[in-house]
């Protein structure tokens, strides 16, 4: 059984609401990580624990558990006089703002006339995530 302190290495996959596959470790090592140390988010880590070796679980981790619910205050409005030339706008595009605590990334919610709305909230802040999960490894 994985417990707290325990190294775990998960083959996963991590769907949307509408079936969409956000995530995966196919094709690749499965992930490894410290269980309890806070290196995936909460729900994630909480239906590891537990699992025995070849165990095969599905759970649905509520945003709560896993980004959290959109953060208005994470959400920034750029004037078009601020935009540089070379940067030509368009919704979903990533960019990357300085801030005093260093280079954050943002996404680009909205394009007016009077300039863009910038997001700084994680991509799957707001959403509930439903991951197939295989406990592979415990040391």
């Amino acid at each position: 059984m994985a417990a707290a302190g325990d190294t775990v290495a998960v083959h996963y996959k991590g769907t949307l609401n509408d079936g969409s596959v956000f995530d995966s470790s196919e094709g690749r090592e499965p992930l490894e990580f410290v269980l309890g140390s806070g290196q995936v988010i909460p729900g994630f880590d909480q239906a590891v624990a537990s699992m025995a070796i070849g165990e095969t679980k599905t759970v649905v981790i509520p945003c709560a558990e896993a980004y959290g619910e959109v953060n208005d205050d994470m959400m920034m409005a750029v004037p078009k006089a601020q935009i540089p030339p070379q940067i030509q706008p368009e919704v979903g595009m990533m960019l990357q703002v300085t801030t005093p605590q260093g280079p954050m990334p943002v996404r680009v919610s909205e394009v007016n006339e009077d300039g863009i709305v910038l997001d700084a909230n994680h991509p799957l802040a707001g959403q509930d995530l439903t991951f197939e999960l295989v406990l592979v490894e415990v040391r």
